[in-house]
């Protein structure tokens, strides 16, 4: 797992440690030292905390004038134990909308299962973002772990894509592709 980095190709044109406007404002990550585990496996030094032990995440873009972000993880998402999405709530989403992020698209190839508890959080979060046309997408989410997340019910809030090119378009291309096709999930 330590030689899984998160996607690196747009950091030309955003990082969130430059973004004023980011949580990960003023972050330095180191290139050298391992010390974040999910488990018992030690994972890139680029990946960032948000408060969960078995879940980390990389801000790969965020749009503020099209309010919408990217955003990548890496782990086990743990509603159950470690109530994983409380936190991301908290430490980033409620951030994020503050700052007009409405539109969120989740890379989730690398989240390896999901273990599920209540869904007042991810109500709360389509609550938070439905009134300005917001919605949550799982791009590329591992058959497994996307049966937990039906099983769980929270497909209730959130639409799995499939996109196995999608580092191969800019941000907003995949932003524009990914859009089109809530627009037509949600109509």
């Amino acid at each position: 797992m330590h030689e899984i980095e998160p996607f690196y190709n747009w950091r030309h044109l955003y990082t969130a440690e430059d973004d004023e406007q980011s949580p990960y404002y003023g972050t330095e990550h180191s290139e050298f030292e391992f010390s974040n585990t999910v488990y018992n496996y030690y994972i890139h030094p680029q990946w960032d905390e948000f408060g969960s032990r078995t879940l980390y995440l990389k801000v790969l873009f965020a749009e503020y004038d099209l309010n919408f972000a990217i955003v990548e993880f890496i782990g086990e998402w743990n509603d159950a134990v470690e109530n994983d999405i409380m936190q991301l709530k908290r430490s980033l989403i409620d951030l994020m909308i503050e700052k007009g992020i409405y539109k969120y698209i989740l890379i989730t190839e690398n989240v390896l299962n999901f273990h599920s508890a209540d869904e007042d959080y991810y109500e709360e979060w389509q609550n938070d973002i439905a009134d300005n046309g917001g919605w949550i997408a799982a791009i590329n989410m591992p058959r497994q772990t996307r049966s937990e997340f039906v099983t769980g019910k929270i497909s209730r809030y959130m639409q799995f894509l499939e996109n196995e090119d999608w580092r191969t378009y800019t941000p907003d291309t995949f932003f524009q592709w990914v859009d089109n096709r809530m627009i037509r999930l949600l109509d």
